[in-house]
């Protein structure tokens, strides 16, 4: 990837680590950017390009955008553990804005559905978020603390999978089965998964581009949290599934029901096709 000038455009992206990095990153070296990436407790890529940073730690991630001088930094960088939440989310996303504004970098940073409240899907750009647990405000703040750069996009998306390395959300069901602990998969909430290589392929088109604002990218067939769980565990060869349940959310429980995202903008703004679940399963689709 070259700029005006014929040099190769620079990218930063934080939490190259997480599942969506570890396919990120290997796709935009072949595309051909000069790409940087971050790790903070492990790095399963093990690349030259890595760095170990705390996005936490405010000075350091400014030190490193200026010494890597990045034109677009995709954060991706974050946490699910309570206790992480705040200090991860939204301080790590305040340290990674300031620097990118300091640098002139555009900023891509990447949230999820879950900061709508799942009542009055779907949920288009403008829709204002109402998040119903930690979570989701968390990345419903971060994505205000983002808005401070000019040449920002909020990337909101759904569940990721991948056919050729497991998810983490699928992992952990699989693990669970093995183990001989019953795992409940609700029939009531709905989302639109996204195949990993329709997200990174997506994400290294908005890097290059000049959209800016909110953008939803997410796959274009909604399933509930059953329906796609039976399909990873079919596609993974699971039978062990004796203790596996299939049952409404619970009440009150914290969880947002539906959450289906319009994609109307994604699909008139980017080149690249947002399959749903059983296409990219069938095979009909290629990003390679």
């Amino acid at each position: 990837m070259s700029g005006p000038d014929g040099a190769a455009r620079r990218l930063l992206i934080t939490g190259g680590s997480s599942y969506l990095g570890q396919h990120l990153v290997p796709r935009a070296l072949a595309a051909g950017w000069q790409t940087t990436y971050t790790w903070f407790s492990g790095d399963p890529l093990r690349l030259a390009q890595g760095r170990q940073l705390d996005v936490r730690d405010g000075e350091a991630v400014a030190a490193l955008v200026r010494r890597e001088r990045p034109d677009c930094i995709i954060h991706l960088a974050g946490s699910n553990r309570s206790e992480d939440l705040t200090a991860v989310i939204e301080s790590g996303t305040r340290s990674v804005t300031a620097a990118a504004a300091a640098a002139g970098a555009r900023l891509l940073f990447m949230s999820t559905d879950v900061v709508f409240d799942g009542e009055n899907p779907p949920y288009a750009e403008g829709d204002w978020p109402r998040p119903r647990h930690a979570y989701g405000r968390a990345k419903a703040a971060a994505e205000q603390i983002a808005a401070g750069v000019a040449n920002h996009l909020v990337v909101r998306t759904s569940l990721i999978y991948g056919l050729e390395q497991i998810d983490r959300g699928t992992a952990w069901v699989i693990d669970a089965l093995e183990r001989g602990e019953t795992v409940t998969l609700f029939t009531d909430q709905m989302r639109n998964p996204v195949w990993v290589e329709t997200l990174a392929a997506a994400c290294l088109e908005l890097a290059a581009g000049e959209i800016t604002g909110i953008v939803h990218v997410a796959g274009e067939q909604v399933l509930s949290r059953a329906d796609f769980g039976q399909r990873l565990l079919n596609w993974w060869g699971v039978e062990r599934r004796e203790n596996l349940r299939l049952a409404p959310t619970p009440a009150g429980a914290p969880w947002p029901l539906d959450t289906t995202l319009a994609l109307e903008r994604a699909n008139r703004l980017l080149r690249t096709p947002l399959p749903g679940v059983d296409a990219v399963l069938a095979s009909e689709v290629s990003f390679k």
